[in-house]
C-alpha cells in the first residue's frame, strides 16, 4: 500500500503546476451555491471539507484543485478523505485499518463496484434524531459526494450562461447548445481541454505563457456574459488576502499567549513590582490593542467581500462576540491591566471554539428572509451584548481566583483590585443587559416583517426574556438585604452565563427554520 501511494505521489508531484500558476488560476470566478467567489476560496474550502487540511504533501490548495480536475482517475486512488477519530466502525465498514486516518475514494466501493455505506447512510437519513453513529456516516457520505463532484468536473462551475435572467453559470460536463450557443459554445468546449493539454508542456519546460494566455481569454468569457454578477479584480484580490491572512485562526494563539501573559505579569506585580514586569504588562496591553485592531479590519473585510454584515451565521456570530468582547473589554479596561489581561484571555476561548471543525468558517450568502434592515441591527446589537456578558462572567472568575490568592501580605492591594474588577463587572452587566433588552425589541420589529407577528414565544425569544430578567436581578442584588457583597455577586455573574449559553445554542433553531422557509 505504501509502495503504491508512492507511485501515485510521484505522479502527481512530476505533473504539479508551479504555484505562481495554481495561484494565477485560482483568480477565476466560480459559481457555488449562488455566491460567486475564487477558485482560490472554493479550493481551500473543498480540501479541507475532505481532508480536514488546505494542503496535500507540500502542495497548496490551488495546486492541489487542479491537479484534481486535470487527473481525476488518479486522485481517485489518493487516500485524502479522513475519517473522523475514534469511530472504528465506519473503518470496518470500508475495511481498513484502525488507525488508517485516511481512506481514498476507491475504498468506498467493493468489488461490484457497490457504495459500501449505502445501506448505513438510509438508516441515518429516514431519522428525524439520528445517532453519533448515523452523524459520522453522513459525514463521511458528505466528504465523498463533493469530492466525487469534484473529480467528475461537473463542480467547476466557470462558465456563464449568456442571456440567463437568473445569471447561471454551468461546468464543463454541463455545456451543451441548449445552455450556450454559437461561437461562444465552441470556445467554452474548447477551452478547459486546450488548457489542461498546455498545462503538460509548460510543466516539463517551465514556461506557463500559453496557459496564461487560455486562462485570459475565459476571464474575458466570463467578463463578457456574466458581469452582472461578477465580482471586482479589487474584491477577487480582498478575498484572497482575507483567506491567506486567516486572521481569526491565527489571532485566538496570539491572544492566548500575550493574555496568559498579561495575567502572570500583574500577580507578579501584585507581589512585587519592578520595571522589568511592568514594561512587560505595558508591551503586552499595546499588543492586544493591535490585535482588536486587527480583528476589526477583518471583520470589516468580510463585510467588504460578502457584501452583507458580518453576523449571519454561527461562524460570524461567534467572531462578532469576541470582537464585542474585546471592544468592551478595553473600552472598560483603559485604567484596568487586569480586565484587559481577562479579556484577552476570554477572546483566546472565543475564536478558538470559532475555529472548530463543527464550524464552516466560508462566506455564504444571504437567504431572502435573512436580508432586513431590521435584522442587521437587531444581531448587532442583541449579539454584541454577548461581549459584555462574557467580560463580566471572565471577571467573575477573576476576582475569585484573586480572593484564593489574597493573604495577611497582599490583603490591601487584593482588595483594591477586587473592588476594581467587580465595579467594572457590574458596569459591563449593566451596558450588556441595556443592549440584550433593546435588542430583544429590535427583533421583535424584524419578526413583525418577516413572519407578520412580533413575539411567538419560540425558545429563541423565550429565552432571550429569560436572559433579562435572569442579569436584572444579578444587577440588583445589591438592594436586597443577604445578597450584597462582592463574592456573591461575582458568582452569580457567572452563573447567570448560563442563559447567554442557552440563547445562543437556541439561536440557531430561527436561523434553520428561516433557510427551510426560504427554500419552500
Amino acid at each position: 500500500v505504501n509502495n503504491a501511494k508512492k507511485q501515485i505521489d510521484s505522479l502527481i508531484f512530476a505533473n504539479a503546476v508551479s504555484k505562481q500558476h495554481a495561484a494565477e488560476f485560482a483568480r477565476l470566478v466560480i459559481q457555488d451555491n449562488g455566491r460567486m467567489k475564487p477558485i482560490s476560496t472554493f479550493a481551500s474550502e473543498l480540501i479541507r471539507k475532505v481532508s480536514g487540511s488546505d494542503t496535500y504533501e507540500g502542495l497548496d490548495a490551488n495546486q492541489v484543485f487542479m491537479s484534481i480536475t486535470q487527473f481525476p482517475r488518479l486522485w481517485s486512488q489518493v487516500p485524502i478523505i479522513k475519517l473522523k477519530r475514534g469511530n472504528d466502525s465506519i473503518r470496518s465498514i470500508v475495511g481498513v485499518a484502525a488507525a488508517t486516518k485516511r481512506i481514498a475514494l476507491i475504498d468506498l466501493f467493493d468489488k461490484d463496484v457497490n457504495f459500501k455505506l449505502d445501506p448505513y447512510l438510509e438508516a441515518a437519513t429516514s431519522t428525524n434524531t439520528p445517532n453519533q453513529f448515523q452523524k459520522d456516516f453522513v459525514k463521511a457520505y458528505e466528504s465523498y459526494y463533493i469530492f466525487n463532484q469534484a473529480l467528475g468536473g461537473s463542480i467547476l462551475k466557470i462558465f456563464p450562461v449568456p442571456g440567463d435572467e437568473g445569471d447561471k453559470w454551468v461546468s464543463y460536463p454541463e455545456l451543451n447548445e441548449s445552455t450556450i450557443k454559437g461561437q461562444d459554445s465552441m470556445f467554452a468546449k474548447t477551452a478547459l481541454p486546450l488548457y489542461f493539454n498546455s498545462l503538460t508542456d509548460a510543466n516539463s519546460s517551465n514556461d506557463y505563457t500559453k496557459p496564461a494566455e487560455i486562462l485570459t481569454l475565459i476571464k474575458a468569457f466570463q467578463k463578457k456574459h456574466g458581469s452582472n454578477v461578477l465580482p471586482s479584480d479589487a474584491k477577487i484580490s480582498a478575498e484572497i488576502a482575507y483567506n491567506k491572512i486567516n486572521i481569526f485562526n491565527r489571532l485566538f494563539k496570539y491572544f492566548t499567549v500575550f493574555g496568559v501573559l498579561m495575567f502572570i505579569g500583574i500577580i507578579v506585580q501584585i507581589f512585587k513590582e519592578g520595571p522589568l514586569v511592568n514594561g512587560l504588562v505595558k508591551i503586552c496591553k499595546i499588543v492586544i490593542w493591535s490585535f482588536f485592531i486587527a480583528m476589526t479590519l477583518g471583520l470589516i473585510a468580510r463585510w467588504y467581500i460578502s457584501g452583507h454584515a458580518p453576523w449571519t451565521d454561527a461562524y460570524e456570530s461567534i467572531i462578532y462576540v469576541a470582537w464585542a468582547t474585546v471592544f468592551f473589554g478595553l473600552a472598560f479596561g483603559r485604567k484596568s491591566d487586569l480586565t484587559v489581561a481577562s479579556t484577552a484571555f476570554v477572546a483566546a476561548i472565543i475564536l478558538w471554539v470559532a475555529n472548530q471543525n463543527w464550524l464552516d468558517p466560508a462566506i455564504s450568502t444571504l437567504v431572502p428572509v435573512l436580508d432586513s434592515y431590521w435584522l442587521m441591527i437587531h444581531v448587532a446589537v442583541i449579539v454584541a451584548s454577548y461581549g459584555p456578558f462574557t467580560l463580566g462572567m471572565i471577571l467573575g472568575v477573576t476576582v475569585l481566583i484573586l480572593m484564593i490568592l489574597t493573604n495577611s501580605k497582599n490583603k490591601s492591594k487584593m482588595d483594591l483590585n477586587i473592588k476594581e474588577l467587580t465595579t467594572i463587572n457590574e458596569l459591563a452587566l449593566t451596558v450588556g443587559l441595556v443592549m440584550l433588552t433593546i435588542g430583544n425589541f429590535l427583533g421583535g420589529q424584524w419578526a413583525n416583517e418577516s413572519w407578520g407577528r412580533y413575539w411567538g414565544w419560540d425558545p429563541k425569544e423565550t429565552w432571550a426574556l429569560i436572559s433579562i430578567m435572569i442579569y436584572a436581578f444579578v444587577i440588583h442584588m445589591r438592594l436586597v438585604h443577604g445578597l450584597r457583597g462582592k463574592w456573591i455577586y461575582n458568582v452569580e455573574s457567572i452563573a447567570a452565563y448560563g442563559s447567554i449559553m442557552m440563547q445562543a445554542e437556541m439561536c440557531r433553531l430561527p436561523l434553520l427554520l428561516s433557510i427551510i422557509l426560504s427554500h419552500s
